[in-house]
């Protein structure tokens, strides 16, 4: 799934507190969309196995959700908002494809990393592609609920938040065969000495995507 719609979706669990707490709203929306893209910061350096935790994810959001529903402040919540949305984010992308740069080819099955487990998670491919409509389409769902139930004192931070994400969504899932073929090409004029950082899907020399 594209990092905006976990990011919205994380907004959207901030919902509850939306409704029960409006005046820590604001935090809430802030917390989900920041925890719903953390897990993304290690697209690369081990993408979907340093920061993306399924399992472990939730043995720090339960605790955190639990100190948030006793004392509810403004850091409490935001704490267990944003853990749960990192760890719905690492869960979630058991629901798309593989780690690959084409991932409509379906060449790779690995979704996401367990910790716990020990191994790879299999793609289910239920959102055949990061930028696929489905993709889209989930994270207009997520948007459009947050903005319904958001109140006042959440609206123009919500409002502002779902329209800018919505927009880079709609742009990515627009370009996003042509990004795979761009990036290829881009990688040929990175530096040798610097290439090797560079993750493998990205080092295919046939711009077309076949194998």
């Amino acid at each position: 799934m594209m990092a905006t719609t976990h990011a919205l979706v994380g907004m959207a669990v901030a919902l509850p507190v939306i409704v029960g707490a409006p005046e820590l709203a604001p935090v809430a929306i802030l917390a989900g969309a920041v925890g719903g893209l953390l897990p993304d910061l290690d697209l690369y350096v081990g993408h979907r196995r340093t920061l993306h935790y399924p399992v472990y994810g939730w043995l720090a959001a339960g605790p955190a959700i639990g100190l948030a529903l006793l004392s509810p402040s403004t850091v409490t919540v935001g704490l267990a908002v944003g853990l749960t949305a990192a760890a719905l984010h690492a869960v979630t992308d058991v629901a798309g494809a593989g780690l690959e740069l084409r991932p409509w080819q379906a060449g790779s099955d690995r979704a996401v990393y367990s910790h716990y487990h020990g191994r790879w998670l299999r793609a289910r491919r239920w959102v055949r592609y990061d930028g696929a409509p489905e993709d889209l389409a989930l994270a207009s769902l997520a948007g459009a609920g947050a903005i319904t139930v958001a109140g006042e004192a959440a609206g123009l931070v919500t409002v502002g938040l779902v329209g800018g994400l919505l927009a880079i969504s709609t742009v990515y899932a627009l370009l996003r065969r042509s990004l795979a073929d761009l990036a290829v090409r881009l990688v040929g004029y990175v530096p040798a000495s610097i290439r090797m950082h560079v993750p493998q899907r990205y080092c295919e020399t046939d711009p077309s995507g076949r194998r």
